[in-house]
């Protein structure tokens, strides 16, 4: 039997370049005009949150890991947003990304979270989303689109994106 490997002709070859391409990273990142792509993810107390579920709110979805420093100095920036502009339809939902939940819990431990935590051991949902760096945070509007993203954190641009949640949720009250 003979075998043609040239070219694309050969149907194995086909096959295995396009499974390459389709398991591969996205090359596209989840950014200001998307729609967020969606997930369904347990919190510690077994529960689910679907981002579809939130449709209707502000939401900030931050993608953080124990070991993200700048994720540290983060966590008490959300905790503020989500108290203050939470009972106007805004709310945090913080995914994590760490492989050992363990890992997670004992960061929690030392800086506890007052907004929702999911936890994603297995990597899909920022893959879907295509995060490049921890943290990566997306406003997101009532509508689900992607508003404003967030690679990193800095004190900084804690005034322009507590400007643009309140603006957002007061969008949404008119």
């Amino acid at each position: 039997m003979r075998t043609n490997l040239k070219g694309w002709q050969h149907p194995i070859l086909r096959i295995v370049v396009l499974a390459a391409v389709m398991t591969a990273a996205p090359s596209w990142a989840a950014e200001a005009g998307d729609a967020a792509p969606a997930f369904s993810l347990p919190t510690a107390k077994g529960d689910t949150v679907a981002l579809d579920k939130l449709r209707g709110k502000v939401v900030y979805v931050d993608f953080w890991a124990s070991w993200c420093g700048p994720c540290r100095r983060s966590f008490p920036f959300m905790n503020e947003m989500q108290a203050k502009y939470g009972p106007r339809g805004f709310t945090v939902v913080g995914v994590n990304v760490d492989k050992k939940r363990a890992d997670a819990d004992r960061f929690l431990a030392q800086i506890p979270a007052t907004f929702t935590i999911v936890f994603d051991e297995t990597g899909a949902t920022p893959s879907a989303w295509a995060v490049k760096g921890m943290p990566s945070s997306y406003l997101i509007d009532g509508t689900g689109k992607v508003v404003f993203v967030e690679r990193g954190f800095t004190d900084e641009h804690k005034a322009e994106l507590e400007q643009r949640i309140a603006t957002l949720v007061g969008a949404g009250k008119n």
